[in-house]
This record gives structure tokens, C-alpha cells and sequence, in this order.
């Protein structure tokens, strides 16, 4: 789907993991009611919950109302050997990519002296605006803590469809911890960037998205 209609609250989608599971191995969305973050690292999908930890996603029978996946594949990598913050990591990715009017899946495997997550309880209709809906998230103070967080850059000329800027999930190491990202310290990473070209966007096959509209202006929630 898009990022204006999953503002607006269109938190019902038609697509199963299953199937979405064909488009890639990598990537970050939600669940429908917009039941927790999710996170997708090597082929597996996992389910961020309102209590801090992770669950393997049930395939064939959940359905994603957006979501976002590449097989990754990085095309350029950069080494941390200091402590830095987001700030800072931001700034050396953005070394690494070619144009900001491309778009990039974004990899930093690394140890995390801190990382801040979120995650968002289950909503119920009538459903509220995204931004409503994000004042009821739970958030958790992971530390000294291994692990990957999973992103994604996209050009400000696609706010409609996508997240514009930085977008990252996060998930510990042992695959039990993790949620969407609000803020982190790193002390030694890796950062892999994957160049992509060309953007494939399915929409939903539901009344709800045929009838909202998408003109509205969409929420940047990637800082909130």
C-alpha cells in the first residue's frame, strides 16, 4: 500500500506474508489493525509486540497493510570502529549513497551500547489516524545489545507512497528483541547499502483504500 493511506488509518490489507514473502528477504511494515512492527531479516518475519519481544509470523494466513521488502543485496559497505549515534550514522550512510533520488535498503550490523524501539498496540474501529495512533506506543531501552537494524532510504519526491528519509526496524541478535527505531548509540557496525533502481508498488483490493484519500497529507512518523 501507501504510506498517505496507512495515515489515514487504512490499517485492513489483502496480502498475505505468504505471498509477500516472494518479493524479498529483507525489509520492515506492519500487521493488520496495525498490530505491532515488522521486521524481516535471512527470509524470516517476525512480529514486534507491544511487549518488547519478537514472534515468527504465521505466513498463510496474516495480511500486511504495508509493508516494504527487497532481496538484499548490498552494493557498497562501510566499517565503524567508534562509538556514534544516529546522527552520526546517518551522516556516513549518506556517504554511501549515490543520489538522494535513488532508493536504498540499508543493513548496520553491529554491537548497540543503546537502542530505543516502539512498538504500537492493535487498533479498533473506527480506526484512528496513524499519528493518533502512535501516541499509544510502548517503548522499550534495549543495551549493550547485538544486533541489525533493517532500513530503508526513500526520495522525498515519494512521501505519498513511502516513508521519505531514514526508516529503521531493529532486531537483537537472537532474534527476541526489536521493534521500530527511535533512537540508538552504536560502538562497532558495519553499514551495507543496497542500491535500487527500479520500485514495484502493489495496492490493496479493498473498498476502504479505493474510497480514502490519498491527496491528504501524509505523516513522516520515521523520528516518532
Amino acid at each position: 500500500s501507501t504510506i498517505s493511506a496507512l495515515s489515514q488509518g487504512m490499517y485492513e490489507g489483502d496480502l498475505p506474508f505468504s505471498e509477500l514473502k516472494k518479493h524479498g528477504d529483507f525489509g520492515l511494515g506492519t500487521f493488520n489493525n496495525l498490530d505491532g512492527e515488522m521486521i524481516a531479516l535471512n527470509g524470516k518475519f517476525y512480529q514486534a509486540k507491544t511487549d518488547g519481544y519478537l514472534y515468527p509470523v504465521a505466513l498463510k494466513k496474516t495480511l500486511t497493510p504495508f509493508s516494504e521488502v527487497v532481496f538484499f543485496k548490498p552494493d557498497r559497505t562501510k566499517k565503524i570502529d567508534q562509538a556514534s549515534n544516529q546522527t552520526e550514522i546517518k551522516a556516513m550512510i549518506d556517504s554511501c549513497l549515490r543520489s538522494k533520488n535513488l532508493f536504498y535498503a540499508i543493513k548496520v550490523v553491529g554491537h548497540f551500547s543503546s537502542i530505543k524501539v516502539r512498538s504500537v498496540p492493535a487498533q479498533t474501529k473506527p480506526y484512528p489516524t496513524l499519528d493518533e495512533a502512535v501516541k499509544g506506543q510502548v517503548v522499550f531501552d534495549l543495551d549493550d545489545t547485538e544486533g541489525t537494524l533493517i532500513g530503508f532510504w526513500c526520495p522525498s519526491y515519494a512521501e505519498k507512497i513511502n516513508v521519505p528519509g531514514y526508516h529503521f526496524h531493529f532486531i537483537s541478535k537472537d532474534g527476541t528483541r526489536g521493534g521500530h527505531v527511535l533512537d540508538f548509540t552504536v560502538t562497532k557496525a558495519e553499514i551495507m547499502v543496497d542500491e535500487k533502481q527500479d520500485v514495484v508498488l502493489a495496492l490493496p483490493s479493498t473498498e476502504n483504500f479505493y474510497l480514502v484519500d490519498t491527496a491528504k497529507e501524509s505523516q513522516n512518523l520515521a523520528e516518532k
